[in-house]
């Protein structure tokens, strides 16, 4: 009888703590979600391992409103008071251990850091580099020219034949990033210019099987670590069912950043004078280094140094790449043809003045309006970070009415802040006129606009990243029309980012990491 007893005792316990509380007593309890998800953070665990996490969050808002409960303790908004109380300045609110994913040689970065304090420390260092003034002149502005043309050469040298241009244009990000961190010297990449080695790099970018393996590293971190640690026979026998075989995502980029840097700490010793006046973001972290500013708590040692330059590389690859080719996509679907030719014509109608060199001058071009609809509408549409944003606060809150305990994940995305149909008429179509539309409906859709986040967070390379669309876009179709290639007319691209697949929902197949277009010489 009290065996009995006991065991029932343990049952009401379990049904207390995992159902009762969780689903009625919990101040969480009050905010809107289905059940389950509510129950056990495995029910959107398995939307990630399917790829559907960020849609079907997005229905749940469809559903349910504004803040929807994902999680036990996990709940996800989509409006702009949230959107102020969760990234606005001052908010309090840290990044989540997720992010740790992205420590490079173990060691944080600006990308990483949880604290307000970290991030904006380092953020000093070399904010001021990626500043819109040093973007429209000065090396940033040449060396963008530069890979433009290279780019321009590569259009040039494929002649009728289709070009398949997810691949062509990480050549030119990761060309461009490269140069604007290391210089050509210690880590500039020459991919546009045919370089096997330095194309090969984006590699295990592109592999499938990595969205597996960042679904293993947030679910299941300590299995994962264990099995990317065996040696010997153990790691043979573990092969066949590692999520994604080695070499894993980023490792070669992270090599080569890790080169970089020891090329670079290999000459800051023999010719300190030369690199004094370097410009790149790997100099200006120099300046900081331990062995300058001794053994101080602003000292940043060689790893330090080595995983920031590592992180901002890789944000500077996909992001800009992925953009650019679905701009170029959508200006090539035959039912855009209209905006194509409004484009091409604001393009054409530059003065000679607005050139240099054949190159587009950054501080011309800045200012073209139907250009600066074009890639608004192109990163609403098809942001290239469009998943979730998790934040947590140490303390209690509150968020669009509803009470938030300390360290609750809240989260917020570009796919649902951009798919307003209340603030975005036909959110699906790509429409860039719909940035000339009255005066308060544009600074309605100004202010759900989040492709580079907002507040402290910002995205750092912001400016960088309009550089490169802006330069490339004007010189291309100055040049060239485009087209879909034959074949392509019935798919969308398909990018990657973290679990999941994006691309056009309106189009009914898909092409993983691929989009052939058509250039044709005006």
């Amino acid at each position: 009888m009290l065996t009995l007893l006991v065991f029932f005792a343990l049952v009401v316990a379990a049904a207390y703590h995992s159902i009762i509380e969780p689903l009625y007593l919990n101040p969480k309890s009050k905010i809107p979600g289905p059940k389950l998800f509510a129950l056990t953070k495995w029910r959107l665990a398995l939307e990630d391992y399917k790829g559907s996490r960020t849609r079907t969050i997005h229905a749940l808002h469809q559903k349910y409103g504004p803040i929807v409960r994902i999680g036990p303790d996990e709940i996800h908004c989509n409006s702009l008071n949230a959107l102020r109380t969760i990234y606005g300045a001052g908010s309090g609110f840290e990044r989540t251990w997720f992010y740790r994913m992205f420590d490079a040689y173990g060691k944080q970065n600006l990308f990483t850091f949880s604290t307000v304090k970290e991030h904006s420390e380092r953020k000093k260092l070399v904010a001021n580099a990626y500043s819109k003034s040093l973007m429209l002149k000065g090396p940033a502005a040449r060396m963008v020219q530069d890979k433009v043309s290279q780019y321009l050469a590569l259009i040039e040298a494929q002649g009728d034949a289709p070009h398949e241009i997810f691949s062509s244009l990480h050549y030119f990000s990761i060309d461009a990033i490269t140069h604007f961190l290391y210089g050509p010297s210690y880590g500039g990449t020459s991919a546009l210019e045919g370089n096997v080695q330095d194309r090969a790099l984006l590699n295990d970018i592109i592999d499938p099987t990595r969205r597996y393996l960042s679904w293993f590293a947030v679910h299941l971190p300590k299995l994962t670590k264990w099995m990317y640690t065996r040696v010997g026979l153990m790691e043979r026998i573990l092969e066949p069912v590692i999520p994604m075989k080695k070499p894993t995502t980023y490792t070669g980029i992270r090599k080569h950043a890790l080169d970089a840097f020891h090329r670079f700490q290999n000459a800051a010793q023999t010719e300190p004078e030369t690199l004094s006046t370097e410009s790149t973001i790997i100099s200006r972290l120099w300046k900081s280094h331990e062995s300058i500013k001794g053994s101080g708590s602003s000292a940043l040692g060689d790893l330090d140094i080595a995983s920031e330059c590592a992180d901002h590389l890789l944000a500077g690859i996909d992001t800009t790449a992925d953009s650019l080719m679905f701009l170029i996509w959508a200006l090539s679907r035959p039912q855009n043809s209209h905006i194509q030719q409004k484009l091409v014509d604001e393009v054409r109608a530059l003065s000679e003045d607005a050139f240099e060199g054949g190159m587009p001058r950054l501080d011309v071009i800045d200012k073209l309006p139907y250009l600066d609809a074009v890639i608004r509408e192109t990163l609403r549409l098809y942001a290239p970070l469009p998943a979730s944003e998790p934040r947590s606060l140490p303390t209690d809150c509150t968020i669009d009415g509803y009470s938030i305990p300390a360290r609750t994940v809240v989260n917020m995305s570009p796919y649902s802040l951009h798919r307003n149909a209340d603030v975005f008429e036909e959110p699906l179509d790509f429409n860039p006129d719909r940035w000339f539309d009255e005066a308060e409906k544009v600074a309605l859709m100004n202010r759900w606009f989040w492709a580079f986040s907002s507040g402290g967070r910002m995205c750092i390379g912001l400016h960088l990243a309009m550089a490169e669309m802006t330069v490339l876009v004007v010189a291309v179709y100055r040049e060239y029309t485009t087209s879909i290639a034959p074949g392509f007319e019935d798919k969308s691209p398909a990018i990657t980012s973290r679990f999941e697949l994006f691309y056009d929902e309106s189009v009914p197949k898909i092409a993983e990491h691929t989009c052939l277009i058509e250039f044709t010489k005006a």
